[in-house]
Formats: C-alpha cells, structure tokens, sequence
C-alpha cells in the first residue's frame, strides 16, 4: 500500500509493463491489419492513454475516432446502463474497426458498442481492451486483443479514473 495523491492505493501494474504489453497488442494488431488501414475508436475518457500508446506502437497506417459513453458516473461499479455521451464522426461503414477500450467489467459497454458499430456495417469489428474482468464479463463476444485479464478489482490510473480523478498516474493502482 502507498499514499498517491490523497488515497491509500496499491500498484498493480506499472509502467513498464504496461508499455511492454501495448507494444505486444500493437504488433499483434499490425499483423491483423496489414494493408487494411483500420479505424481504431477508442472509447472516451479511459482508453485516450492507451489509444495513443497503441498506435504509436502500430507499423501500419490507420484512423482514429471516438466514442463517449459512460456506464459508472462518479461510482465504483458499473451500472450497466450505457449513456452515449459523443457520438463518432466517421463513417465506419466497409472499413476494418477496432474498438479501444481501457477495462472490460460487466461487458455491457461491449454489448452496446458492437451493437452501434455494426449498425454502420462495418467490414469487421474487433475489441482490444487493456484490462479485462473476464469472470466478471457477461457478454458473449469475444475481445480480441488483450493486455491483461484480471480479477475484479477497482483500477485507476493510465488513463482510468475514479470521479474523474487518477487519470494521470503512469502506473495502474487499485482503489
């Protein structure tokens, strides 16, 4: 346990890590994707860190676009009500997406989103996620590119928050 800002959180992933790890989804993304220039969306506000790290680490060309939902408001669990809060401004439709996310939880986010995407029909659609609750999850689809699956602990930190605070630590800690 260590004192971060004005909380008592513990470090559970650091930076270095999670740099190897973004470099290894990059790769694995740029093999996928080779000559097929996708759109990465990245959903707002939590995967803008991640996003931005993953496609510096990309060898091949690609877009960006985002997304805002939100499904926790200020608390520290999901409500699995999902609140479109920006709506994308490309047109999605014949192109390779892949969808950002920092935390897979309840996989209501997951649902929603596959669902708005597809409506564009989109050539494919698949899910990176930096971290992932997959025995908390309850979607049925698949997350194609993951950096770590954990248990379900209350993360903040590279890009995650907590009543919007936190965003800014280079490490992930748990609340």
């Amino acid at each position: 346990m260590e004192e971060v800002k004005d909380k008592v959180m513990t470090k559970f992933i650091s930076a270095d890590l999670i740099g190897q790890r973004v470099k290894e989804i990059a790769d694995e993304i740029s093999i996928v994707y080779k000559d097929k220039s996708p759109i990465l969306i990245g959903v707002l506000n939590g995967s803008f860190v991640f996003l931005s790290d993953l496609i510096r680490n990309l060898s091949i060309d690609c877009e960006i676009d985002f997304l805002k939902l939100s499904s926790y408001g200020n608390e520290k669990i999901s409500s699995g009500n999902v609140t479109v809060l920006k709506e994308l401004n490309c047109n999605p439709e014949e192109r390779n997406i892949v969808i950002v996310e920092d935390i897979i939880d309840t996989g209501a986010t997951l649902d929603y989103l596959h669902k708005i995407i597809n409506s564009y029909k989109p050539a494919s659609v698949k899910f990176a996620t930096l971290l992932y609750k997959k025995e908390k999850c309850k979607s049925t689809l698949d997350v194609d590119f993951i950096g770590f699956e954990i248990e379900d602990k209350f993360c903040v930190g590279y890009g995650m928050d907590y009543a919007q605070k936190y965003r800014n630590l280079k490490d992930i800690y748990v609340l």
